[in-house]
Parts: C-alpha cells; sequence; structure tokens
C-alpha cells in the first residue's frame, strides 16, 4: 500500500512533463518566425519536417479508421507552421548570405539543389512547378472536396445515428456505458470531420505560400546580389535560384508527403483497415479482373515496337495474384472461421460449467442410464438425425417447433432406465434391455420365442424382448422387431405429443405471429389487446394443442378468434368456436379409411350431462355440477365401451353435445388421456360417419 501514491503519481508527472516539451516546441517555432537561426539548426528543422511527413503518412496509412487519427488536424497545422517558419528562416538566409554559395542556408538545401536540379536551377524549377501543380491541383482539391462531403453528411446523419442510439437503449439491445460511448464516438466523428474541412485549407494555403516565398527569393536575391554583392546578373541569378529551388523543394516534398496523408485519411470513408488491406484486398478478390487485366499485358507485350520484357512481367505478376491471392483469403477466412468456432466452442463450454447454466431450465430432456448412454453415445450423429427428423415431424403435423432435445447421462438411474422430463418433470419412463428387439403382439398370439414379457412403453400394448439372434425367426413368423432406440424414441414422441400444450412457450408463439401475413397482422392488432391479449391467445393454442389439434392454420384460428373474442371473454369459450370453425381440419386428422369412426355418448348420459349444467342470463354453461356417484357410473360405462373398441385397435372419437364436450373431455382424459372428444358440431359438413355404438 505504501507504494500506492507514488505509482499513481508518475504518469501524471509523464503527463505534465509531455505538456511542457509541445509547448516547448511550438514556443521554438514561433521564435524562428522572428529570430535569426545558423544553418545548422535550419538542417536540423528541415531534416525534422521531413521525418515528420512521412511519420504522418505511415501513421494514414496504418490506422483501422479515420477516427483513430483524430488528432491529424492538429498535427497538420504544427507541421504547416513548421514549415512556414523554416521557410522564414531560409529565405532570411538566402537572402543574407546567398552571395556565399550554394550552402549558405544549410547543407540539406545545398544537397536538394544538387541532387534534384543536377546543377541546372532551369530543371530544379521545373520539378518544384511540377510538384506544386500536383499537390495543389490535385491531391490537396481532392481532398478537399471529400472533406467538405464527408463533413456535410457526417453533420446531417448525426440526429439518426443519435435516434438509432436511443432506440437500442430502449429496446434493450445496449446498456448505459455502451450508449455513452457510441455518443462519445458519434461526437468525435463530427468533430473530426468538421476540423478535417478546415484543416484541408492549411495544405492549400502552405502552397500558395510556397510560390510567393520562391518568387520572393528568387527576385530579391537577384536584386540584392547585384547591388549589395557587386555581383553580375547571371552569377546572381545562378546562385539565388539555385538556392530558392532547393528551398522550394526542400519545403514542398514534405507538404506534398502531408497532403498525400490526408488524402487517404479522407478518401478512407467507411473501409476498416489498414491501406494495405483496404486496396490490396478489394483489388485481389476479383481474380478475373486481374487475369483479364493480365492478359491485356500480355498482349501489349506482343506488339512490335513495344518493349516485351516490363508488360510480360507485368502480366505474369498479375496472373500470380489473380491465382493465389484468392486461395489466400479463403484460407485466412477459413482459419478465422475455424477460430470463431474454437471461441464459440470454449464459451459454450464455459457457460455450461457456469452456475448460471443449472438455473437454466431445459425443457425437454432424454436422461439415461450408465448402460444404455453406453450404448447411444457411439451412434449420436444417427440418433441426432433422427431426433431432428421428429422435430421436423412435429413442426409439420401441428404447427411450431418444439424445443431442442437435450440427452443427459444420469448416473442416479438405473442402468438400463430412462426419463424423459418435460420443465424439469418426469413425464415417462421405463427400461429398456440395450442391445435387444421389441416384439409387438398385442392382442394377438404371443409369438414362440424366448423373451421377456412387457408392455410397450409408449401405448401400453402386450409385447416382447427378445434377443438378436431370434430377430430373423420372428420376421419369419410376421412380425416386425423393433430395437431399442426406436423404442426409445417413438415412447419420447408419444412423451412430447401429451405435452404439446407445456411446449408452446410464449417466444414460440410470437414467432408464429411474427410469421403471419401483414394482412393477418392487422387482424391481430384488431383484436390484441382490445378483445383478448397476446396470453390470452397463447392459452386459446395450449387448450388446442392439450388435445392434441394443430395449429398450423392459425390464419383460420385469428378469423375464429375475431369471431367470437368481443362476445366471450373465457379461453375454453373461445376455444370450442375455434373447434367449430376449423372442424374439417379436425374431423381429417382422424378419418380412416374415407370415414369418422365415432362412439356416441347416448341418450342418457346426454340428458345426464345437460340437466347437470348451470347456465347463466344468456344461456351459457358456467358450472358443472354433477354427483360424484353418477360421474363414477359414467366412467364405468364409458370405460368398458372404449376399452372394448381400443383392445381390438380401432381408432374413433367420442361424440358428445356441444354444451357438454368440454366437461366429457375433462372426465374421460384423467382414463384415456389421448381419445378425441367432439361435439355433434365439429362434425364437418359431407364427412361420413361409422357408428361404432352408443355408451349407454
Amino acid at each position: 500500500m505504501t507504494h500506492l501514491p507514488t505509482t499513481l503519481s508518475r504518469p501524471q508527472g509523464d503527463a505534465g512533463a509531455r505538456e511542457v516539451a509541445f509547448a516547448a516546441g511550438i514556443a521554438l517555432i514561433l521564435t524562428i518566425f522572428f529570430l535569426p537561426a545558423p544553418p545548422i539548426l535550419i538542417d536540423l528543422g528541415l531534416a525534422l519536417s521531413i521525418s515528420l511527413s512521412v511519420l504522418i503518412l505511415m501513421v494514414a496509412l496504418w490506422i483501422e479508421k479515420p477516427l483513430e487519427f483524430s488528432a491529424f488536424p492538429t498535427v497538420l497545422l504544427v507541421a504547416t507552421m513548421l514549415r512556414l517558419a523554416l521557410n522564414i528562416a531560409t529565405t532570411r538566409l538566402i537572402l543574407s548570405h546567398g552571395a556565399e554559395g550554394v550552402t549558405a542556408a544549410g547543407y540539406v538545401i545545398g544537397g536538394f539543389s544538387r541532387l534534384v536540379m543536377s546543377g541546372d536551377f532551369v530543371i530544379g524549377l521545373i520539378v518544384f512547378i511540377i510538384l506544386i501543380t500536383v499537390n495543389f491541383l490535385v491531391i490537396t482539391k481532392g481532398a478537399t472536396r471529400i472533406a467538405e462531403v464527408g463533413a456535410r453528411f457526417t453533420l446531417d446523419a448525426i440526429p439518426g445515428k443519435q435516434m438509432a442510439i436511443d432506440a437500442d437503449l430502449s429496446a434493450g439491445l445496449i446498456d448505459d456505458k455502451t450508449a455513452q460511448a457510441r455518443r462519445r464516438e458519434l461526437e468525435e466523428e463530427s468533430a473530426f470531420f468538421g476540423s478535417m474541412d478546415g484543416a484541408s485549407k492549411f495544405v492549400r494555403g502552405d502552397a500558395i505560400a510556397g510560390l510567393i516565398i520562391l518568387a520572393v527569393n528568387i527576385f530579391g536575391g537577384i536584386a540584392i546580389g547585384v547591388t549589395r554583392h557587386n555581383m553580375s546578373a547571371a552569377d546572381a541569378a545562378d546562385i539565388f535560384t539555385k538556392l530558392s529551388v532547393g528551398d522550394g523543394l526542400v519545403s514542398q516534398i514534405p507538404a506534398l508527403i502531408v497532403s498525400l496523408a490526408a488524402g487517404l485519411l479522407v478518401s478512407k470513408g467507411g473501409t476498416r483497415g489498414s491501406a494495405d488491406e483496404a486496396v490490396l484486398g478489394q483489388l485481389g478478390r476479383h481474380p478475373r479482373a486481374l487475369f483479364l487485366a493480365g492478359l491485356l499485358m500480355g498482349v501489349l507485350a506482343l506488339i512490335p515496337g513495344l518493349p516485351f520484357l516490363p508488360f510480360a512481367a507485368l502480366g505474369a505478376l498479375m496472373g500470380f495474384v489473380g491465382y493465389a491471392v484468392p486461395r489466400h483469403i479463403a484460407a485466412r477466412e477459413a482459419e478465422q472461421t475455424a477460430q470463431r468456432v474454437l471461441e464459440e466452442r470454449s464459451a459454450a463450454e464455459a457457460e455450461r460449467d457456469s452456475v448460471k447454466e443449472h438455473l437454466r431450465p431445459i425443457e425437454i430432456e432424454l436422461c439415461v442410464g450408465k448402460q444404455l448412454g453406453a450404448r447411444i453415445m457411439p451412434a449420436y450423429d444417427d440418433l441426432s438425425r433422427r431426433v431432428a427428423k421428429l422435430r421436423r415431424k412435429f413442426a409439420a403435423r401441428y404447427g411450431f417447433v418444439v424445443p431442442d432435445i437435450k440427452l443427459a447421462n444420469v448416473m442416479t438411474l438405473p442402468p438400463r432406465a430412462y426419463q424423459i422430463r418435460v420443465h424439469g418433470a418426469v413425464v415417462a419412463g421405463a427400461e429398456t434391455p440395450v442391445g435387444e428387439y421389441l416384439v409387438i403382439y398385442g392382442d394377438g398370439e404371443r409369438p414362440e420365442l424366448p423373451g421377456e414379457d412387457v408392455r410397450e412403453p409408449a401405448f401400453g400394448m402386450k409385447a416382447m424382448w427378445i434377443s438378436p439372434s431370434f430377430v430373423a425367426e420372428a420376421k419369419r413368423a410376421g412380425y416386425d422387431p423393433v430395437d431399442d432406440v426406436s423404442v426409445m424414441l417413438t415412447h419420447l414422441s408419444e412423451a412430447i405429443r401429451n405435452n404439446l400444450a407445456q411446449l408452446l412457450s410464449y417466444k414460440d408463439m410470437r414467432g408464429l405471429l411474427d410469421r403471419l401475413e401483414p394482412e393477418y397482422r392487422k387482424l391481430l392488432d384488431e383484436i390484441c389487446p382490445a378483445h383478448i391479449t397476446l396470453s390470452g391467445l397463447q392459452g386459446v393454442l395450449k387448450l388446442l394443442l392439450a388435445e392434441r389439434v394443430s395449429v398450423r392454420n392459425l390464419n383460420l384460428i385469428l378469423e375464429a378468434v375475431a369471431e367470437v373474442a368481443p362476445h366471450a371473454r373465457r379461453a375454453e369459450q373461445i376455444v370450442e368456436h375455434v373447434r367449430i370453425r376449423i372442424a374439417p381440419q379436425i374431423c381429417d386428422e382422424l378419418m380412416t379409411d374415407g370415414a369418422l369412426p365415432v362412439l356416441r355418448l347416448g341418450n342418457r348420459w346426454d340428458l345426464a350431462f345437460h340437466k347437470h349444467l348451470k347456465r347463466d342470463a344468456r344461456g351459457e354453461a358456467v358450472e358443472f355440477d354433477i354427483d360424484p356417484t353418477m360421474v363414477e357410473d359414467f366412467v364405468k360405462e364409458a370405460s368398458a365401451a372404449i376399452r372394448e373398441r381400443t383392445e381390438s385397435g380401432e381408432r374413433f372419437a367420442l361424440v358428445a353435445a356441444p354444451d357438454a364436450r368440454p366437461y366429457v373431455r375433462m372426465i374421460i382424459e384423467r382414463i384415456f388421456p389421448t381419445l378425441p372428444v367432439l361435439s355433434h358440431l365439429e362434425i364437418a359438413r359431407g364427412v361420413e360417419i361409422r357408428s361404432l355404438g352408443t355408451i349407454s
């Protein structure tokens, strides 16, 4: 703890030293405007100007986005002031000591005059004019226009971007800190492009100032050389023109470099990544363009009179780049994809191992014992495909996608047992001899095979487990043996079908509603929440699924809800009307051989249920008050009649009066949960009815 203040105070001291050094540097630049400087200091300043301009260009090339170099306008102003101060200082030296020779203003200017001009001031003058023209008319003018347009569009887009940030914050997509960071970035972006619009004028002014200073140095130097130093006009023109042009070149080369950096910065726009990635990456992503350009270079190389080697080399280079770069990009993208998958897998494993993962509810879970898990895991991919096919079947049959099914090894279960859990509650389970096959014979004759007699777990039919060695014999006897995994998946399918109502979550329902056509979206807006809430609509769909009625015809269901919702508040009343509207669908799902087999309630029980219904002032049934002994009698008679037909393998529906149907279903589902109960109004027009008898 004793070292904490020292650690905290050290960066503050460094920051203070940097501030003082920066201020001293600015003050030194200002003093050069007024005080004479020796040639050695001029050489140092010119070298600093060139190195600073190169550094600015490199930074502009390598930044990811323009906002990362938000200090560029300030740096540009400082670099411009440094060049102008050095121009004034060199002008003072040229005019005062120019008669001494080409090194009178320092060795940097003398060296540039000899290197660039080759001893001829006419060449240097032409090169200088060309540099001024390129800088002023090409680079600076284009960068200025881009900066103006960028600043205008950036400022115009600020209100929309602020509204987008507020909308994301209101929707909960981002938190307060992220919103503040985005607003701060937006402010910095607008300030940066606004500053760039003005900073580009520095470069234009610098170019104009360079021309004026060159003219002053040449004509003023000639006049001073002739009048003060008794030089001939030719000698004065030669010496002072070389010095002036050398000074102009030393000043304009850094100015050209900084102008190029400004142009690269403002032309980057919304492109992310460094300049080489943005330019070379985008050019290399089009191999056909590179191949065609290389082909054109090859044609030019073969034309008589043109040099073969340059065009052929360029054509070969473009062809090689067109071949190699796309493969390099594909390999890099594959590597990035693999890295991303690995990171996602690591994050998923970390989340799975975290405490929060144990708090997340699992909607459907298939728990297996140790021995059964060892049998399943080697064929996990095949099991996954079969489960995916099962989910697609449910989606096509019932109109919504059931949740993912999680497979878990549970050591507390018996080794050969499995359990099916819905929302953590066990809804079904059984024990399966691992590796054996199930022969279902129902009410038929038991196969003369050695095996364990059981009840088929999904439907409770008589069956027996046999060894794999007796499968061929069972098939010859006319039976169809089923492997243990298929038995388990069939049981899973039936358990899901019995719990469809629990599996339709609010999120699933919103997903179904979001896929509605625009017209039915308007219908939904009319009835929700004016006549029924979304939760109430979910309750209607759940009641339909509880009786295994598909909700795939959601448009028709919404129309039926819209008809009755203004007049009925209870979900049960709305469901009865919806069932009548979708009667053709219900009957179609229950028909066998073109006819609908039904078992009627009978006059006695129709009258009994009708008599014990209590109604309100509008005549609607609101309560069912029946003697428990009568319920027991009904259960006894109904069970005998229903079991007699179910054991023979018949598939049928129980038909009751419309007002009594919900209460008959409430009693019957305790004994026969999968038996459909219809009302007379739910039998669609034109459906052929095949009566199997009556209960009473």
